[in-house]
């Protein structure tokens, strides 16, 4: 009963910020797509910080925190709350300027114009959505069996998995960025600080930090230290630090929420405050594999996976509980959101249209809504018949999306950097990748050539074709390059 009241006031809350997001959100691209440019700090944070986090954090790092320990923090938090700033401001920031002198409304659209290619805009929109799709697949399964089992069946998971689609698209139709942005702020408040309270529940459960510490040192003293093989070796440490570091830029999900940045002061801030926000995330989710290793001992594989709904049924109050569970579907739809609102927003202007032709603001907004409902019947589609290989695809996809980010670093830093480059780039770039990954005894010996992962390999590829390239092909005209960098 608690998790159906809290389930109804969550929906109505988010339903609601669509509604009053749509007034706004037609009348103009820039305001649909956009929110106008005008995301301040605050809303700028929220917007991102609850894009990017997803189950993976709330549900996959206590799992394997359970099996792992505490070193699983260092592999990954440290890393990740230093590294995705700084490719805020690596990327985002010029991005943002960039796409702010061009007029453009989507992350192909703003690579198409500044090279003057709309060949780029297409094999950037290509990959995103090859990348994005399986992602988005995973999150609505996730959520699906979230709500199956919090409701014991109550709610099939062909249900769930639609009810959670099918609500992501509606505010998100509403209302465009505005809406999704403003969602974030309500949906990322919500998982933030259940994840925090839990933090003290948890232990305080068990008889308090110390006594819970002694209890995880009972069931297994090696979590409490530091491994030194599998991604704790250095080589594969430095590769998984690459590819975390670098995947979120590349989302496109996530530069499009940079591009909707209202000034650089707020772009700065959001530097700030990540790395906070982050440990505050992480921390709790990490202790949470832990101490589930003392109270629900005996989880093996994917069993682990369970551990967040076991410990936190096992040690909270029934109604926190239920707002822990829709935490778990608040982090799904916080990402959801953006990315039917993303790759809707680029069939519009990169497939249906193309990014040198001056748009309806109407027209776009009318057909980002049919694209976004066409993409979620993909997504539900693939996930209803895809089987259980999604999430080998999904897992494949997050290191994938690494070997776009020489294009997107190079395109809005390097003048000399020319379209036959980045297209070179990206094609290269996944070509070793798939490469590095196939099976077969030379390639799985090059793919592990002095102990790195494949997507180190993809990268340095990709970055290497990249300069190559460009170095051997025409540079671009300095009108174009005016326009683009000022």
């Amino acid at each position: 009963m608690e998790f159906w009241v809290v389930l109804i006031l969550y929906v109505v809350a988010v339903l609601l910020v669509g509604l009053l997001s749509a007034r706004r959100a037609s009348r103009s691209s820039g305001e649909y797509f956009l929110a106008g440019r005008s995301l301040g700090t605050v809303v700028l944070f929220m917007a991102l910080f609850g894009t990017n986090t997803t189950p993976f954090v709330l549900i996959g790092i206590p799992g394997i925190a359970y099996h792992q320990g505490v070193g699983i923090f260092s592999v990954n938090a440290p890393i990740v709350a230093l590294g995705i700033p700084l490719t805020f401001w690596a990327i985002g920031s010029p991005a943002r300027r960039m796409g702010a002198r061009l007029g453009a409304m989507t992350p192909a659209e703003l690579f198409a114009k500044r090279f003057d290619s709309r060949w780029v805009g297409y094999v950037l929109f290509l990959f995103f959505a090859f990348y994005t799709l399986p992602y988005m697949v995973t999150a609505v399964d996730g959520a699906a069996q979230t709500l199956e089992v919090v409701t014991e069946g109550a709610v099939p998971e062909w249900q769930g998995g639609f009810g959670v689609l099918a609500i992501a698209l509606l505010y998100t139709s509403f209302g465009g960025m505005r809406a999704t942005a403003w969602t974030n702020v309500l949906q990322g408040t919500l998982f933030l600080g259940f994840m925090v309270a839990m933090f003290f529940l948890v232990p305080a459960s068990m008889g308090g930090f110390e006594e819970a510490t002694r209890k995880v040192t009972e069931a297994n003293p090696n979590l409490l230290t530091m491994g030194t093989e599998g991604l704790f070796e250095p080589r594969a440490f430095a590769s998984w630090g690459l590819a975390i570091s670098l995947t979120v830029i590349a989302f496109p999900h996530m530069l499009v929420r940079l591009m909707a940045a209202t000034s650089e002061r707020s772009l700065k801030n959001i530097c700030r405050i990540y790395p906070i926000a982050l440990a505050l995330l992480w921390v709790p989710a990490v202790m949470l594999g832990l101490w589930g290793a003392a109270l629900i001992p005996g989880l093996e594989g994917r069993e682990s996976d369970r551990v967040f709904a076991e410990v936190i049924t096992t040690a909270l109050p029934p109604w926190l509980t239920a707002v822990g569970f829709l935490a778990v579907i608040a982090a799904v739809m916080s990402t959801l959101d953006a990315q039917i609102l993303t790759l809707g927003s680029m069939v519009t202007r990169d497939v249906i249209g193309d990014a040198q032709t001056v748009h309806s603001g109407a027209r776009d907004v009318r057909l980002t809504r049919i694209s976004g409902l066409v993409v979620s019947v993909a997504v539900f589609t693939w996930w209803r018949v895809g089987g259980s290989s999604i999430f080998d695809i999904a897992a494949i996809a997050f290191s994938g999306y690494v070997t776009l980010a020489p294009t997107l670093f190079l395109g809005v830093r390097w003048r000399r950097f020319t379209a036959p480059g980045a297209i070179a780039s990206i094609l290269v770039g996944n070509l070793v990748y798939v490469w590095a990954l196939s099976g077969t005894d030379w390639n799985a010996r090059a793919a592990g050539w002095l102990g790195f992962l494949p997507v180190f390999w993809a990268f340095f590829a990709a970055a290497l074709v990249a300069i190559v390239v460009s170095h051997a092909t025409h540079k671009q005209s300095d009108s174009s390059l005016q326009r683009a960098f000022g």
